[in-house]
């Protein structure tokens, strides 16, 4: 089986670049994106038989942001289309409500946590190893440090 194929889409380029570490090191490619805009032209520019298996997408970047990208995604033929995993500095609970309706399949809070990061992608992805591994890392964290409870759509 091949790695999965993750976009990492966050204007930030040190946010960018965390996230392309992180997945990375759990075995996984990661291509990036500047923007929502960007992001549309990677996917759009896919040969046929290519796709991206996961987005990791920040809410607030300029040109398009991350719930815009998100709902054109959507709009996108099902061939396309994969699971959102969108992270933002955003924390009010109608952040991750307005994710969901914009078609995200779960949110987290910047910055997310190694472990947090990569058992979610994991779970989206259905890399059981991966998951198990980073579900390890997570329960190794202190209690003050636990992962928080309700991230999953």
């Amino acid at each position: 089986m091949s790695a999965a194929r993750i976009l990492v889409v966050d204007d930030a380029a040190t946010v960018r670049m965390y996230h392309r570490k992180l997945l990375g090191d759990a075995g996984w490619q990661c291509a990036e994106a500047v923007n929502g805009m960007d992001a549309l032209e990677k996917v759009a520019s896919l040969s046929d038989g290519q796709r991206f298996d996961l987005f990791v997408v920040d809410v607030n970047m300029p040109k398009l942001d991350g719930y815009g990208f998100v709902r054109e995604l959507r709009r996108l033929p099902l061939a396309v289309q994969a699971p959102v995993l969108m992270v933002s500095t955003e924390a009010q609970s109608q952040d991750a409500g307005a994710a969901r309706m914009a078609g995200a399949n779960c949110y987290l809070i910047k910055p997310a946590k190694p472990p947090e990061l990569v058992l979610t992608a994991a779970l989206l992805l259905g890399d059981v190893a991966a998951a198990v591994k980073a579900a390890g890392a997570a329960a190794a964290l202190p209690s003050s440090l636990s992962l928080p409870k309700g991230v999953l759509a």
